[in-house]
């Protein structure tokens, strides 16, 4: 059986996975922001009867139960592997997804959102696992840039699609084929993953590993707070234009339901190519001798500062301006997007906390999902106008730029504890033997 194993774990390409992991990125953000485009159709705001505040808050459901459960399935993935967790969680989101177009009351389209936000909780604990167990540091911003294009694709994809649907079929429609058309995704990454699902003595290791960097150690931490604030910053942005460009396109720029999915798909198109790019770039600077921390934060600093030019757009006379600062300030951010996941994920990081962390991590992304959904919603709703929301968006820009240049440090990277990490590699020969005997 062992043997068996090695074999699979030799075939396996990671890049070929990454890939599959980038796919299921964007199925997730596909079936997470499919909702955006319902909000926009008038039909299904007359169905459910609601107003821009009670959109704010359906559009934030599934963040907040996709929050709350980033940490348990970071600690889940730590200890139990990828491939498995994450497939039972990926056909869960797909049936709710599926199941939302079959709803008819508030309150079960409010219960399926939660249910797409547990399940969709799983996909970054178990990529940034599968990162940091694959990829070398002069790798880490390449490969997070492919896969944050999964993240950016989502979207973008997604908002033409499912307005093209919902235009010539229904919502209901929508939803059921964008959730059951991601199926598909199962049969590669099922047949190409090795099983990772560990024996009880792997289990074992597995948990002395995790428990040399405690959640306590996280906590006190200063990069860690950065890496939090930061992924609060830099998702409150990308949210809002998941959840709210096609309403602001349409209702306020006067576009048709239709082009404001094109205009969408531009602007996620734009932080795609940024991001992978930026990766890339950071990634051969580092490996010319330069150092990653702060190769990365440079990049950061850039993609925040850039990220500014939105409240240009909120503000710009014709409509022609309004749309080209719409694309650039997304596609800006993008200098953050790979460069950011590297160094408050991975480069600073303990390679045994990456799960949990990520995890933790996630928290604040979540929240920034759930909150720039609302917050727009209320600001829009007292201002008149989006121009409010547009503030807010550049005031938690430029709180994340003075977060990377303060807290962001190698000194004050998280701890490991070394007793655990001297006993653990004490006793991992003796576990070798055991598990040898296992099976034979």
């Amino acid at each position: 059986m062992e043997t068996t194993q090695l074999k699979r774990a030799a075939r396996e390409n990671p890049w070929a996975i990454l890939v599959l992991l980038s796919l299921g990125l964007m199925i997730s953000f596909v079936d997470r922001t499919s909702l955006s485009s319902a909000l926009a159709d008038k039909s299904f705001v007359r169905e459910f009867a609601l107003s821009s505040v009670e959109r704010g808050w359906l559009n934030s459901a599934v963040f907040w139960s996709y929050g709350i459960f980033q940490m348990p399935m970071g600690w889940l993935v730590d200890r139990y592997g990828v491939k498995w967790p994450y497939s039972i969680c990926f056909l869960l989101w797909c049936l709710a997804a599926a199941a939302t177009g079959m709803v008819t009351t508030l309150s079960a389209l409010i219960v399926m959102r939660l249910l797409i936000g547990v399940a969709e909780a799983v996909v970054v604990p178990a990529t940034y696992r599968y990162l940091a167990n694959n990829f070398e540091e002069t790798q880490k911003g390449t490969a997070l840039g492919i896969f944050s294009v999964g993240g950016k694709m989502g979207p973008a994809l997604g908002a033409p699609i499912a307005a093209w649907i919902i235009v010539n079929h229904s919502w209901q429609m929508m939803f059921i084929a964008t959730g059951l058309v991601g199926l598909v995704w199962l049969l590669p990454w099922l047949t190409m993953v090795r099983n990772d699902f560990p024996s009880k003595v792997q289990l074992a290791e597995a948990v002395k590993r995790a428990s040399s960097v405690p959640l306590g150690n996280l906590l006190r931490s200063p990069v860690v707070w950065g890496g939090l604030v930061n992924n609060f910053c830099y998702s409150y942005f990308a949210f809002y234009c998941m959840t709210w460009m096609p309403a602001y396109l349409v209702e306020q720029r006067g576009l048709s339901l239709g082009k404001s999915g094109l205009y969408t798909f531009f602007s996620f198109v734009g932080i795609a190519i940024v991001a992978a790019l930026a990766g890339w770039g950071a990634d051969r600077i580092i490996a010319r001798g330069k150092d990653a921390v702060t190769v990365r934060k440079v990049f950061i600093v850039a993609g925040f500062i850039g990220g500014t030019t939105v409240l240009l757009g909120a503000y710009a006379a014709t409509l022609e301006m309004a749309l080209f600062w719409n694309v650039v300030s997304l596609s800006l951010l993008g200098l953050v997007t790979a460069n950011n996941l590297a160094l408050c994920k991975l480069t600073l990081i303990p390679k045994q906390a990456v799960g949990l962390n990520t995890g933790l991590q996630q928290v604040a992304t979540s929240l920034a999902g759930g909150i720039s959904a609302s917050l727009s919603g209320w600001l829009l709703h007292i201002g008149g106008s989006y121009e409010f929301p547009m503030m807010a968006i550049f005031v938690f820009l430029l709180l994340g730029a003075t977060s990377t240049v303060v807290l962001m440090r190698r000194k004050w990277a998280p701890k490991v504890n070394e007793v655990d990490e001297q006993r653990s590699a004490m006793e991992a020969p003796l576990a070798m033997v055991v598990q040898g005997a296992d099976v034979h």
